[in-house]
């Protein structure tokens, strides 16, 4: 397991390299095609659609025309409104049962998780045409407080944070991957600062407090996100998404955290 997952490491980052080493939006853009098709098909799995190639495919062509022809202002409602799905109805939806499948609810559920994971990925791509650096620096947020928490967690963790869905998760955890963020953010902003990243935009924007809260807001949208695709597979008894990266399981294993977070990071780093 340790090897497939080493291996398929290494594939996918070389992989990247080479696509960031290109500099060319187009073949960046093909590239996040590919995982937009996975997730979608993964995504249409979770809510046992029976038609998961389809809606794969479906989803191909809706990226592909959002990336060559909508103008900015599209980009733009796409993801205030996948800001507002979350805010609306998938955080909500955290704390009561999800639909049955096959109702229509189930369908609508199942269409406003997709068009959350849409907007993620226009987010990624709005992101990569402003700045890498800038796109790193919210992948970073992300993944150093995964790290934090389960380092925290396994030294300290007592108190669970959602035993019905994720039982390893741990208030000690959250503790901790929001400290390891702050303490990446303090030295990015004032200790070596580093160009471009979002800690520095919110901070020259809205001055440190602003700043902190928006560190605190995009860690809790990191677990909120890793919480509901974990509630997603619970429901089906699937351990994960997929198999499509071997030692990782799927698509939405991995970016279950981010999809909530570049949203609002666009927004917070972009646009306000």
């Amino acid at each position: 397991m340790l090897k497939k997952r080493i291996y398929t490491a290494i594939c996918l980052a070389a992989v990247l390299f080479l696509v960031l080493w290109s500099q060319s939006s187009r073949l960046f853009g093909l590239f996040l095609l590919v995982f937009f098709c996975a997730a979608s098909w993964e995504n249409a799995r979770l809510f046992e659609n029976r038609h998961p190639f389809v809606m794969a495919a479906v989803s191909g062509i809706v990226f592909i025309v959002a990336l060559l022809w909508f103008p900015e202002d599209a980009y733009v409602l796409c993801i205030v409104a996948s800001v507002a799905i979350w805010i609306l109805f998938l955080i909500p939806s955290l704390f009561r049962e999800l639909p049955k499948p096959g109702t229509v609810m189930a369908y609508l559920y199942q269409l406003l998780y997709w068009l959350s994971i849409l907007g993620s990925f226009l987010s990624v791509y709005v992101l990569y045409i402003r700045s890498a650096v800038l796109l790193l620096s919210i992948l970073m947020i992300v993944w150093l407080a995964d790290i934090g928490a389960y380092f925290a967690g396994r030294a300290f963790g007592k108190r669970k944070l959602a035993p019905a869905i994720s039982p390893g998760k741990t208030w000690e955890g959250v503790v901790g991957g929001l400290c390891a963020v702050i303490v990446a953010a303090v030295v990015v902003v004032w200790l070596i600062p580093l160009e471009d990243n979002i800690a520095l935009r919110i901070y020259v924007r809205y001055g440190p407090v602003a700043m902190l809260a928006g560190l605190v807001l995009l860690v809790a949208l990191s677990i909120v996100g890793d919480l509901l695709e974990s509630k997603l597979k619970r429901r089906r008894g699937f351990k994960d998404s997929s198999n499509l990266l071997p030692g990782h399981g799927g698509v939405l294993d991995r970016i279950d955290s981010l999809i909530p977070v570049l949203p609002l990071a666009v927004l917070l780093g972009v646009w306000l």
